[in-house]
């Protein structure tokens, strides 16, 4: 990808990473007219914005989420826009019937198997009629659970494991009601279909103390896994193959924290959300301070001088 931009072309191209959204869209607005007000105009016109993905649950409006999303490469042409999935992306698209197909001859039911033990526990989606041919997470986003109280969060469930009730309310449909299959626009349904489960980026730069630094970009929801091969990664990430009943590098927590070794021998920056806070270790970028929380604020971070912007940034006029 051409790294200049036109207008400045000494100037190396703007990137901004964007946490995940979680349903709260005042937050989205937020932030985005910040980031907005604080970069150059014309660099901004032509910035590459990754959204990190978590679009949904949580948060009261994952709806008008999923619209201000779409009418972002609209209202601006000239920037580039990249919509990674997240793993409660994977799960809202598994539900409405969004997600990629799997393999000719592949039953998305065959995903059940290996965590039927959580089934009570979490209580999967089960309307008859509609639940026989959904993916596992389907089952687990758009199910009751049972323990009403997440002890590892300190917080009450609303709704699912995923804390999906909130994007149910969003399109006016009552929690685990298969009317959302309905109610969620074709619109809403290409959005989720679409989403890139990797990004990768040839050069990108970084403010360094020795000067302009030139980086390879990988962006993925959750992380790389560091002792499966990059490129045996990538390779299934971009097939998006929901043979899987779980992505682990859209999914895993320790597993996906670091960097791989092998990433080391080229320069590379991993940026993901999902974990719940702001982590900058290196070129290691874990940006998720708000992790769905009403009190948390959702950032970004703006490559290449690594300012991190928040959607509770007061900014002086």
């Amino acid at each position: 990808m051409e790294n200049q931009n036109s207008n400045h072309p000494n100037k190396p191209r703007v990137v901004c990473c964007i946490g995940d959204v979680h349903g709260y869209i005042t937050k989205l607005q937020n932030l985005w007219s910040n980031l907005e007000s604080l970069i150059d105009p014309s660099l901004f016109q032509t910035a590459l914005i990754i959204f990190l993905g978590d679009y949904c649950d949580r948060g009261p409006h994952t709806r008008l989420v999923i619209d201000f999303l779409i009418s972002l490469p609209a209202k601006y042409p000239n920037q580039t826009h990249v919509f990674l999935a997240g793993n409660h992306d994977f799960a809202f698209a598994a539900f409405v019937g969004a997600l990629p197909p799997p393999p000719e001859g592949f039953e998305l039911s065959e995903t059940w198997k290996e965590y039927a033990a959580s089934e009570e526990r979490e209580g999967w989606f089960k309307e008859e009629g509609v639940y026989e041919k959904m993916h596992l997470q389907g089952r687990r986003w758009g199910g009751s659970i049972t323990v009403k109280f997440n002890a590892a969060k300190g917080t009450e469930y609303k709704g699912s494991i995923y804390d999906a009730g909130t994007t149910f309310e969003s399109y006016g449909v009552a929690h685990g009601s298969a009317d959302l299959i309905r109610a969620v626009p074709d619109e809403h349904k290409k959005f989720l279909a679409d989403l890139v489960w990797v990004h990768e980026e040839d050069d990108v730069c970084l403010e360094t103390e020795e000067g302009i630094k030139h980086c390879k970009l990988i962006a993925v929801h959750a992380g790389l896994e560091k002792d499966k091969p990059v490129e045996e990664q990538l390779k299934f990430l971009k097939a998006r193959d929901t043979r899987v009943p779980k992505v682990e590098t859209l999914s895993g927590r320790k597993n996906v924290w670091d960097i791989p070794k092998e990433l080391t021998e080229c320069p590379t920056i991993v940026v993901s959300g999902h974990h719940g806070k702001l982590h900058i270790e290196g070129l290691r970028l874990i940006i998720d301070e708000g992790g769905g929380y009403e009190n948390k604020a959702v950032a970004a971070v703006v490559l290449p001088s690594m300012k991190i912007v928040r959607d509770t940034d007061v900014l002086a006029k």
